[in-house]
């Protein structure tokens, strides 16, 4: 061939050929690439527990004093250390022999990896009870620790006599116990309550399986990827955390799953052939779920504002989840059923029919017939009885209380702790083994013990000394005391000119009684001092919870509101849309206070639940809108602004009505999990989200729709009445 030979071209039949060898490959590289990434991060589910924490202090903001208390005990103790206390009571006055027993038990639990030393055994005043404090190291795994010394107490008490781990490293176990169900139970009912309703919803044996190994393949990606941010500290992950995680995937993925699926099925209506019938829907399904899992994602990153270092951590690794159930649901579904075409479906296998069901998705018979048509003639009594409906649900709101919870009813059911705190209550004071923890300046040691002493919220007053047997010298109205008469004073360790008073709490550390007195603390010693421990943990909880509260939910609204503007190009759809679902979340805590105050009698809620359940709510109750309203206006750019509002409803209403259903019931399984906010999240969400399906989505917005006709969509022209 000479330089002025034209090249040669393909004919076309070897384009097709090359076009249909694509076709076929493309799908099975997509679906190999997930294989592998499900090959990978398959094995991280069981390997959580390596990059997680659920110590409270972890999550506290770096500048509250708690916080930099804890950042400085190191210096004064030794350590890093979680203080646990061994409790031991009888229903009489210890003998001389159990007392000499008791005295080898402290030498045995320092025997344990990652106990230093434990105290000599206190008495209390009756005689009827002794408890240990046993330092646990913070490098190791505080439930791992505590479970060691409760398998071991047994074979070192004296017989007839009952012991307890409790104080904050006894909590801290209960709660790795009751997270340990996560990696377990948790996915496997999501898992089951999702494939029964996909079952239900298809009525086929294939496609449930389809749509559920895109769910999880998601979600297992989502964990490698969050796993190794965590793991190089990029932000800390708890327990709570990673339940939101798979469930947020699992109904997320499965949501966007359905409304792909709901697209092909029309698609292979209208197309002889799968792959046009694939473009075709991708054509319809990349839009909502890109804007959907966008609104969702912005409103999770709201939560970098949060103080809180464990919901700052929430909103990227959720946020990571979501953007992997969208990935998933416009790459892995896709490809799964492009190479089983109609056989998917079977055996409702959809046939190429472009004269009849193709021609016109919306239905003609069934619910979704009817429900429009309804909406149409009687609009105003439907949204003004729909409006009406949702404030009186909204009253309830009044009930709701969410200023926080002792941390003993954080694990529903049983609790070693819960019952020592209750038993040491009993026989000593309420705060031993989690006293409030004071730096001051070394010349104020005195006047500092004196405010301490002077509050009837405080028992005692000991001063950090390393060259005490105990490490304390105990603190008077006097001045600083020998552990034992008629020794040598200790003098208090110093550090940074700084000492370390401890103060033993009369009450339960975890009570509000507690709390309040920390509160008179910090106003009484001033700026001056430092007040932390597990009390002040609690309360500087409790304050950035509220704070993040006001802050995030009306920037979680504006966000959402300028994205409905932008999707929509309207500006009065998207202020309905949004005031309708702040309408539906007033009305879903209204309900959940009353089910929560009056139906399981819990004990109140933690300031976040209110958050978290309307990040999540907002965000996924916008999802539904946007579903609705991206096929609304499709159709009515054709049809006009009141027949597209009927027709998008019609359309979109079995797949949203059943995207809704699903997503419930993957929050709902978080009630397995026994713990007090993960029970809360999972009936606020799972409440909220089918409200917001049946009665907003379905009736409330099309009868405002209705009502409003061409003006919903000002200022655009585009679409007619």
């Amino acid at each position: 061939m000479t330089r002025l030979d034209p090249p040669p071209t393909r004919t076309p039949s070897a384009r097709h050929r090359t076009a249909r060898v694509l076709r076929a490959v493309l799908p099975a590289l997509i679906v190999l690439v997930w294989l592998a990434v499900a090959g990978v991060g398959g094995p991280y589910f069981g390997r959580v527990g390596e990059v997680s924490s659920n110590d409270p202090t972890a999550y506290l903001p770096t500048s509250a004093q708690a916080t930099q208390v804890q950042r400085r005990l190191p210096a004064f103790l030794g350590g890093d250390t979680i203080p646990a206390v061994v409790l031991v009571t009888s229903g009489s006055p210890l003998t001389t022999a159990q007392r000499a027993q008791l005295d080898r038990v402290p030498a045995a639990l320092a025997a344990i990896p990652g106990v230093s030393q434990p105290s000599p055994p206190i008495l209390s005043q009756d005689g009827t009870a002794a408890q240990v404090f046993v330092p646990v190291s913070a490098s190791v795994s505080t439930g791992d620790a505590v479970a060691a010394m409760r398998t071991a107490l047994p074979h070192l008490v004296p017989p007839g006599t009952s012991v307890y781990v409790t104080g904050p490293a006894g909590f801290t176990a209960d709660l790795v116990t009751a997270f340990g169900g996560i990696d377990g139970i948790l996915l496997l009912v999501a898992v089951l309550a999702v494939l029964v309703i996909l079952v239900v919803v298809y009525r086929s044996p294939l496609l449930p399986f389809v749509v559920l190994l895109t769910s999880t393949f998601a979600l297992t990606a989502a964990l490698l990827t969050v796993w190794w941010l965590a793991k190089a500290g990029v932000f800390p992950l708890s327990g709570q955390t990673q339940g939101i995680l798979f469930i947020l995937v699992i109904g997320a993925a499965t949501d966007y799953s359905l409304l792909y699926v709901a697209r092909y099925r029309e698609a292979l209506r209208a197309h002889e052939h799968r792959w046009d019938a694939t473009r075709a829907a991708l054509r319809g399904a990349v839009g909502p779920i890109l804007a959907s899992g966008g609104t969702v994602v912005a409103g999770l990153l709201m939560l970098l504002l949060s103080e809180l270092q464990s919901n700052r951590a929430l909103g990227p690794i959720a946020a990571v989840g979501i953007v992997f159930a969208m990935l998933a649901a416009l790459t892995l579904l896709p490809s799964l059923l492009l190479l089983l075409g109609r056989a998917a479906f079977w055996p409702r296998r959809p046939r190429f029919a472009p004269d009849e069901a193709g021609a016109d998705p919306v239905p003609t018979t069934g619910l979704w017939a009817r429900v429009p048509r309804f909406v149409a003639r009687r609009s105003r009594p439907v949204w003004l009885l729909g409006v009406v409906v949702l404030l009186v649900a909204s009253a309830g709101l009044l009930q709701l209380r969410a200023s926080g919870v002792p941390a003993s009813d954080l694990v529903l059911g049983g609790s070693q702790a819960r019952t020592g705190q209750q038993q040491l209550a009993e026989h000593f004071p309420g705060g031993s083994g989690s006293p409030v923890q004071v730096i001051v300046p070394a010349d104020r040691l005195q006047a500092a013990a004196g405010t301490l002493l002077a509050s009837h919220g405080v028992t005692s007053v000991a001063v950090v000394a390393a060259g005490s047997p105990s490490g304390q010298a105990p603190v008077t109205a006097a001045g600083v005391q020998p552990l034992v008469p008629g020794t040598p004073v200790p003098a208090p360790t110093v550090s940074h000119g700084d000492v370390l008073l401890e103060a033993t709490l009369a009450q339960a550390p975890d009570s509000a009684a507690a709390e309040s007195t920390v509160r008179q603390l910090r106003s009484q010693l001033g700026s001056g001092a430092l007040v932390g421990g597990v009390t002040a943990t609690a309360v500087d909880s409790d304050h950035a919870s509220v704070h993040d509260r006001n802050l995030i939910i009306p920037l979680v609204l504006l966000v959402i509101l300028v994205i409905l503007v932008l999707l929509l190009r309207a500006l009065v759809a998207p202020v309905l849309l949004v005031g309708t679902v702040v309408l539906s979340f007033g009305a879903t805590l209204g309900i959940s206070a009353v089910v929560f105050n009056h139906v399981l009698h819990l004990p109140g809620a933690d300031p976040a639940v209110p958050l978290f359940g309307f990040v999540f709510l907002v965000a996924l109750g916008i999802d539904y809108n946007i579903f609705l309203m991206t096929r609304v206006r499709e159709e009515a750019l054709r049809t006009g602004a009141r027949a597209g509002m009927s027709r998008g409803l019609g359309i979109t209403g079995g797949v949203i009505t059943s995207a809704g259903v699903v997503l419930a019931a993957t929050f709902a399984a978080l009630a397995v999990i026994p713990i007090l906010f993960l029970l809360q999240l999972a009936f606020i969400v799972a409440f909220g989200v089918l409200l917001d399906t049946v009665l907003v989505r379905s009736l409330l917005v099309p009868a405002l729709g209705q009502e409003l006709g061409r003006a919903m969509w000002w200022p655009s022209r585009r679409i007619a009445g």
